[in-house]
């Protein structure tokens, strides 16, 4: 990856480049929203937070942000626990961490925007609902079903059709995520927020889009390379 930012790019530049750099600003608290418009290195020295530590933590989550695997082709020839092993370190485990660190943006946005903008209570509350959906899920997948898929492919499993069954019943929460990411989609105009919207609003459109993005992908992964060959 090309590096595109230095100590002189403006806070608000990088957290609209790479969003979740916001969670590193809020941690020593520089204000990537009002305060946006300043060069990193002069808000860290007006924070009294070391510039080198803070670059360091920066590039860290950039890092990972950009490091996600998008070449799904190598995953077709890949054993089925490799490709449960991928899913659960590229997919699931960043997405806990995205809704525990998204959930207080989005639950501000609606409180102190709501009133004006009624389309963030909606928002908040298909969010909320995706959260909860998302989080039974994959402890679901990781508890029961990933470990009969396991089985499966060992060809030492006792009750093949109730593995079946688990299988089929993913695929229909997976349908249910993808029903409520079509709504957020449709109630934030695609994601698009108003010329009134401050830093935080434009923050959480944006982490929400990528939440769709990693969501697609991680039910592509499951979906339609590791679910079929069990049929």
């Amino acid at each position: 990856m090309v590096k595109t930012y230095s100590e002189q790019t403006l806070v608000r530049d990088l957290v609209n480049d790479f969003p979740k750099t916001a969670d590193v600003f809020k941690k020593v608290r520089i204000d990537f929203c009002c305060g946006g418009a300043t060069p990193i290195a002069e808000a860290a020295a007006a924070g009294n937070v070391d510039l080198e530590i803070l670059m360091g933590n920066l590039e860290e989550v950039i890092q990972k942000s950009s490091g996600v695997e998008n070449d799904l082709k190598v995953w077709m020839d890949s054993s089925s626990p490799s490709i449960i092993d991928h899913v659960i370190a590229q997919y699931h485990n960043p997405l806990r961490d995205e809704f525990a660190a998204l959930s207080p943006y989005v639950t501000k946005v609606a409180r102190v925007h709501g009133e004006n903008h009624p389309e963030l209570l909606k928002m908040n509350e298909l969010f909320y609902e995706l959260k909860k959906e998302m989080l039974e899920h994959v402890d679901k997948e990781e508890a029961t079903v990933f470990p009969l898929i396991n089985q499966l492919d060992a060809d030492t499993i006792e009750d093949r059709e109730q593995a079946l069954n688990y299988i089929k019943e993913l695929e229909q929460e997976h349908d249910h995520a993808g029903s409520i990411l079509k709504q957020l989609r449709e109630v934030t105009g695609d994601f698009t927020p108003p010329i009134d919207a401050c830093g935080t609003y434009r923050l959480v459109y944006r982490r929400l889009e990528m939440l769709e993005e990693q969501t697609f992908m991680h039910v592509h992964l499951e979906n339609n390379i590791l679910f079929p060959r069990y049929f």
